[in-house]
């Protein structure tokens, strides 16, 4: 019985490792002849699993989604990144950090001492790097409704939210009127969430940040567009008006670039705004802790600098020039 069950959780984890097993790899896979994997397969589908089988000269048998959510077998190295990951993902996203910490210590509870033993080792301690540029997290239930909606490829509405999360009212300077938009793609970069939609009223691709978007689902399906390019991250990390705000730093300043916003919005770091003054300049405003360390970001676009704010950082320039020569 022992040899059985160890045989049929090694089944459960092959099946849970890709989509669709042909009969004769189980069987090879498993040591042991078809009929005996057709056994196993009757005994993990009366706990429940979904064990869907696919006909066919290409068919064979794959684990299928069920209507609850069955326990679970991972191999070493899967619970090892299931372990780190439950670390380090809780950080970007509104109220996950409770959640992450219980199913870190499920695991934890039923790991075999060995493996224990290497979760340890990757403990991990947040540590703060001036460098990491954070963003604050974004709220789950809008990730998830902005999720949906791609994955449906259904419309959405969306309204623009303040810098704080409120939602501005009508008659206030910085009010937007709702968009209809098609979103496309769900994208995650230098710690922030991005949607990739088709405006419907300008007829324009725009990149806007989820946690500045108050999102209403509808039920109205689109038909997936072609992106411009074709290229999805270039899409993105070139967008200067991606809707960023500056983030909050001890010293923030700004200065006109003589390259466009396009090429500065790829390369600049994450919450730093570019706005596009004409097609050969742009405006860059950037945070860090020090007035030399703003200098130093500036200094790496290797472009002209003019109109230079405030001038603390114009002195940090100048006491940086003074060093280098």
């Amino acid at each position: 019985m022992a040899s059985t069950s160890r045989r049929a959780l090694h089944l459960l984890s092959l099946l849970g490792s890709r989509r669709l097993w042909p009969m004769r790899e189980l069987a090879t896979r498993l040591g042991v002849s078809e009929r005996t994997v057709r056994r196993d397969i009757e005994t993990l589908r009366r706990l429940d699993y979904p064990v869907t089988t696919v006909h066919g000269p290409d068919g064979g048998y794959r684990l299928g989604a069920g209507h609850t959510l069955p326990p679970l077998r991972f191999d070493d190295e899967q619970a090892l990144a299931v372990a780190v990951a439950l670390q380090t993902a809780p950080s970007t996203v509104f109220g996950l950090a409770d959640d992450a910490a219980r199913a870190l210590a499920a695991l934890e509870r039923v790991m075999p001492a060995p493996l224990r033993a290497s979760m340890e080792s990757l403990r991990l301690t947040r540590l703060r790097n001036y460098w990491e540029f954070p963003a604050p997290p974004i709220d789950a239930a809008a990730l998830t409704a902005v999720g949906a909606a791609v994955r449906h490829r259904h419309v959405l509405v969306t309204e623009a939210l303040r810098a704080d999360g409120s939602r501005p009212e009508p008659g206030d300077d910085d009010f937007r009127p709702a968009r209809r938009v098609e979103p496309h793609h769900l994208v995650v970069w230098a710690g922030r969430w991005y949607v990739v939609a088709y405006d419907l009223a300008d007829r324009a691709w725009r990149v806007r940040r989820v946690d500045r978007l108050h999102p209403r689902p509808t039920t109205h399906p689109f038909t997936a567009r072609e992106l411009p390019g074709g290229d999805l991250a270039r899409f993105v990390m070139s967008s200067h008006d991606r809707g960023d705000t500056v983030a909050a730093w001890p010293c923030t300043g700004s200065a006109r670039l003589g390259l466009p916003a396009g090429v500065v919005a790829r390369w600049a770091p994450g919450g730093s705004v570019v706005e596009h003054l004409d097609d050969e300049h742009c405006r860059l405003t950037l945070g860090a802790w020090s007035w030399a360390g703003i200098a130093g970001i500036l200094a790496t676009f290797d472009a002209e600098l003019t109109e230079v704010r405030p001038r603390e950082l114009v002195q940090a320039g100048r006491r940086l020039a003074t060093r280098f020569s």
